[in-house]
């Protein structure tokens, strides 16, 4: 039975389109909400064995904004990049599929799309502004429950050394997928629990194949947001989670620090799921952020 949408009634009021490109080799889905004349166009990348429909509810509720959300390549709808998806494979396709699709949009990026959106944005993408979203700002080995992170190490490796058919299905196995959900949310609401769940059996194991999805891992525990910081030409934020499992907040506030112009805001009694649950008040973030200087402030 799937669980309910808490934000269904808001995005049934926005339009969408799916769209496809090819850009890097690889034909690159892509789905597009709000108005085509909006004042402002932001480009928003997924986390790691996410896609476009994790960042759903933090577009529901940025009003009057376009958005253009890709599968990354290997996951969803994108098939894998015909080269490894190492941080500069996917930086690469980033950049050409934002000169491609989304030309001086403002770039968002959850999680591990903050990773590739950091890194892309210091290599050269252009864009006049940079949101972070659960920015992984410090080593995943180093976070508050960095044992979890070396089981998923041991998990992942697995998967990708056992025989073809045995190590897929233990990638794609459910009762794993339920148990990582049931560790990263934090809210005490049933229902909204009971969303989260049904996001994550829906759409984490639409990834291409064990291969893809063990390079994007590697990848994804092998870097931070930290390296490419100094070198991010433009006002950044940065939207934290105060219950943040993978990044803490002192690493948040440290990673700060690194950025030319960045501002931090903290979101209190939410972890790593801020795009699920507590949508509303990144949106609010984002619209702050993204207010022209000198605008009055409702």
């Amino acid at each position: 039975m799937t669980a309910a949408n808490p934000y269904a009634e808001r995005l049934d009021a926005i339009p969408v389109a799916r769209h496809d490109v090819t850009v890097a080799g690889t034909r690159t889905a892509y789905w597009t909400y709000g108005p085509d004349d909006a004042a402002t166009t932001i480009l928003a990348v997924h986390g790691f064995r996410g896609e476009h429909h994790g960042l759903e509810p933090v577009v529901a509720f940025l009003d009057d904004v376009r958005v253009v959300s890709p599968d990354l390549p290997g996951f969803g709808e994108t098939p894998a990049l015909p080269g490894r998806h190492d941080l500069a494979g996917y930086a690469d396709w980033l950049t050409a599929f934002a000169a491609a699709a989304a030309p001086g949009a403002v770039v968002l990026g959850h999680s591990f799309g903050s990773i590739v959106s950091a890194a892309a944005v210091a290599r050269g993408l252009p864009t006049p502004r940079l949101i972070l979203v659960n920015p992984i700002g410090a080593p995943a080995l180093e976070g508050p429950r960095g044992i979890l992170t070396r089981l998923a190490i041991f998990y992942y490796r697995a998967g990708a050394r056992l025989p073809r058919r045995l190590g897929d299905a233990l990638l794609r196995n459910p009762l794993i997928v339920r148990v990582m959900s049931i560790a990263m949310a934090k809210t005490r609401d049933k229902d909204l629990r009971a969303f989260i769940h049904d996001q994550h059996d829906t759409y984490f194991s639409r990834f291409a194949d064990r291969d893809t999805l063990s390079e994007a891992f590697v990848t994804s525990v092998s870097n931070d947001v930290r390296a490419a910081a100094p070198d991010i030409p433009v006002p950044t934020l940065l939207v934290a989670a105060e219950n943040d499992d993978i990044t803490p907040l002192s690493a948040q506030y440290a990673l700060q620090k690194l950025f030319p112009d960045a501002e931090l805001v903290v979101i209190p009694g939410v972890g790593h799921l801020i795009h699920y649950e507590t949508p509303q008040a990144a949106a609010s973030a984002v619209t702050r952020f993204l207010r022209p200087s000198g605008a009055d402030t409702p």
